[in-house]
């Protein structure tokens, strides 16, 4: 049985979009508003670039809104991710290459370039550690094959379930349990590699 907080939440949204494909902009504003963060990093997580990954989430949000009225029941959020993943692909074949991918890129992975990271709250030294170790797992993060990084990120960051990231990505459940576990192997042998970069508390062992 789901928590009455969830049930609330779904019976919320499910109000939003009735809402929003009557034409009520307030209403597809507010389902917009507990998305964005999330679509702004998916964004991010294939473009590299915070202005790309910007214009990517905006190109999604007016799309999801021109296609609203096709929405036809499920997870909001993966359909909603689905289109901004497709405006990504969009946005990298009119590159007609691969982004290129350098260590300097994820300097811009901080408040300024990215809002949505923001966290207050935290000591000076905390910061400075959480900043250190953000840093090293997004240089991590970037050198994995696309295919994995997007589920790992999909699941170990966004908290989604894996049957959310088959629907969102438009691949088999079985896709997404192995792409996550090649992609979690190869992000703990990375990491092993750079050991001596990591926050005492946090570096990993050889294993036995």
């Amino acid at each position: 049985m789901l928590p009455l907080t969830t049930v609330s939440q779904e019976q919320e949204e499910e109000k939003l979009i009735r809402s929003a494909k009557r034409g009520n902009l307030d209403a597809f504003n507010a389902l917009i508003l507990q998305y964005q963060s999330q679509v702004y990093n998916l964004a991010y997580q294939f473009l590299h670039d915070p202005a790309a990954a910007d214009d990517a989430a905006q190109e999604a949000f007016i799309s999801a809104y021109r296609a609203l009225k096709k929405f036809r029941g499920g997870s909001f959020r993966a359909w909603l991710l689905r289109i901004v993943t497709n405006a990504c692909y969009d946005e990298l074949r009119r590159r007609k290459r691969r982004p290129a991918v350098s260590l300097e890129d994820f300097g811009e992975m901080d408040e300024e370039a990215n809002p949505h990271l923001a966290d207050g709250g935290e000591l000076p030294e905390e910061a400075a550690q959480r900043g250190e170790l953000g840093a090293l797992l997004e240089r991590t993060l970037a050198l994995l094959p696309e295919e994995q990084r997007i589920v790992l990120f999909l699941v170990d960051r966004m908290g989604f379930a894996y049957d959310e990231v088959a629907e969102t990505m438009q691949i088999r459940l079985g896709t997404v349990k192995s792409r996550l576990a090649r992609g979690r192997s190869k992000m703990r042998d990375l990491l092993l590699e750079e050991r001596e970069l990591l926050p005492s508390r946090y570096r990993l062992k050889d294993s036995v």
